[in-house]
């Protein structure tokens, strides 16, 4: 119902090019007043409408996928203050109330990571959580530097403070910040650790929350983003990190770590559209890549429930004939983000890479765009290959079972918008047809490299990858493209050793060793041995209190004849 309203009112919007910009005081005390500013414009209400809708089918999927849960309920409040925190982000023209969504996001993003409560999952939880908190340091260091302009409400700001020396402080910032966020290069470990959270999670955080939360806001700043160094250097690292994401995603045999690998390929094709200054061409691809994402997952959380909860892809095969529905759904979800023609992926992605051949880039970032499609295109065809044709390879089948309607019933919602929602928000983003003038090659471009991608996928899932390994003598290489360029131990272990080393030696020597010797232990083990002493002393004959006694009377005689 919410989705429904918001679509009414966002076409509403759209129509009559309307904002509103609303203000409501909480709380006015002696000249101190609190006050909740909300900036509805046809793009926070368009996107609100895609989270409603995919929370929505989320939460009625999880009614079945988490029907073994007992504590049910906890996790579905969870995921609701997971959708709240965004509804912040989403409709925050203030940057404070945008911090309380940002932060609420890592929140419940580290909750829902270790909602299963194993050591895996702390792990990633920590990793994820830490990670997040270096970008919710910039957003409060944006807000310390904005206290130089009277007011939070940096949409006022924007366009004419631009050149402000602070101006400039506060775009390197939110620049960093979103970067986190995306989990752009260096900060790209904790997206595949994320993974472990329950699959309704992962379709709920890759599809349209927590990663998109970096490009919203980048959408919002662009203004004071235009024609910046620090863009540029946004456009490398987005576009390496959609290159690193692609090879990474043809060595992993883990089927929702390669459906998070392609997550953050498609976030880094949404930040360096951005960065070359095209902020709705970027939204138009989040919100497209938001449904079929979200279906992507939801049929990955169907496999490996009748799988015995199994990821691994080579335990899988043949599964077509067993769930031909979830195989339909996954297909057409596969297709979608590779781009083929006239479903939702296709719009955002052919207009992107018709743009990049337009644009006057030079030929690396031209090359990452192009490679990093068909890699796409790859990696999703090794996946079909590997789950749904071929054998199967599991060692019993009768752990396959029906088709659960309830979870096919909100995924059908998803299936039909990853058909309709590309040609339909083309419709409405875009107000009046662009013609565009390529030469034949450069227009067939896509189609060369996305026709190349699906042979690759199909040769390397139809023979054994490690002997092709041996043969070629690449294992190093192999072993550095798989670790993501061993990204993980740059950025996060090779970090946090020397730190928690060092920690590790100051509680062995200092909080476990000297301190406790000079404080607790020590002083137990001094008043211990003293105790001991006077127990032996009141504890025997009474020839030692006569000698006492004695001792005494001579120091006192002793005393007198001193003085």
């Amino acid at each position: 119902m919410m989705s429904l309203l918001n679509m009414f009112f966002m076409i509403y919007f759209i129509l009559t090019k309307s904002v509103f910009f609303l203000e409501w005081e909480i709380i006015s005390f002696n000249g101190v007043s609190i006050v909740m500013s909300i900036l509805l414009d046809w793009m926070s209400l368009l996107f609100m409408m895609f989270v409603f809708l995919i929370s929505s089918v989320v939460i009625y999927y999880s009614k079945s996928y988490m029907s073994s849960e007992l504590n049910l309920s906890r996790f579905i409040i969870l995921v609701l203050l997971f959708v709240i925190s965004m509804m912040f982000l989403i409709i925050s023209p203030n940057i404070i109330s945008i911090l309380l969504g940002w932060d609420g996001l890592g929140l419940v993003s580290y909750l829902l990571v270790i909602y299963y409560q194993n050591y895996k999952s702390y792990n990633a939880g920590m990793l994820t959580a830490l990670s997040n908190r270096i970008g919710d340091v910039m957003i409060l260091m944006v807000i310390s530097w904005m206290m130089n302009f009277g007011s939070w409400n940096y949409i006022f700001y924007l366009e004419f403070m631009k050149n402000d020396y602070e101006m400039k402080m506060v775009s390197l910032l939110i620049v960093l910040a979103a970067m986190t966020k995306s989990a752009q290069i260096p900060f790209s470990s904790w997206l595949p650790a994320a993974m472990s959270a329950p699959t309704p999670v992962s379709a709920l955080v890759h599809s349209s929350t927590l990663v998109t939360a970096g490009v919203y806001l980048l959408i919002r700043f662009n203004l004071l983003l235009e024609n910046t160094f620090m863009l540029k250097i946004l456009l490398l690292l987005s576009g390496l990190t959609m290159f690193m994401a692609g090879i990474s995603a043809n060595y992993e045999f883990d089927l929702k770590k390669i459906i998070a690998l392609s997550t953050l390929s498609q976030l880094g094709l949404m930040m360096s559209i951005l960065s070359m200054g095209l902020p709705e061409l970027a939204f138009f691809h989040l919100l497209t890549h938001a449904m079929f994402k979200a279906l992507l997952f939801m049929c990955a959380g169907i496999i490996i429930h009748m799988m015995n909860d199994t990821q691994d892809i080579r335990f899988m095969g043949g599964l077509s004939s067993y769930i031909p529905m979830t195989f339909l759904c996954f297909s057409i979800s596969n297709m979608a983000l590779c781009g083929i023609p006239f479903l939702a992926g296709f719009y955002s992605k052919d207009l992107i890479l018709d743009l990049v051949s337009f644009s006057n880039l030079n030929l690396i970032i031209f090359m990452l765009y192009y490679i990093s499609t068909g890699l796409t295109m790859f990696y999703s065809v090794r996946l079909l290959m590997y789950l749904m044709l071929g054998d199967f390879n599991l060692i019993s089948v009768y752990c396959l079972y029906e088709e659960d309607y309830t979870m096919l019933k909100g995924m059908f919602l998803l299936l039909v918008m990853s058909i309709i929602s590309g040609s339909a928000l083309s419709w409405m983003i875009f107000s009046f047809p662009h013609m565009m003038y390529l030469p034949l090659n450069l227009k067939l471009m896509v189609i060369y490299v996305s026709v190349l991608g699906g042979i690759m996928g199909y040769l390397v899932s139809n023979m054994d990858i490690y002997s092709l390994n041996k043969f070629l003598m690449v294992y190093n290489l192999s072993n550095f493209l798989s670790l993501m360029w061993f990204m993980p131990s740059l950025s996060t272990y090779g970090i946090s050793y020397f730190f928690l080393n060092f920690s590790q030696n100051l509680l062995k020597n200092i909080d476990m060793g000297w301190s406790e010797v000079y404080s607790g232990w020590g002083l137990v083990e001094i008043l211990k041995k003293y105790s001991k002493f006077y127990m032996f002393y009141q504890t025997n004959s009474l020839s030692i209190y006569l000698f006492s006694f004695i001792m005494w009377l001579i120091i006192m005689v002793m005393m007198y004849l001193l003085y």
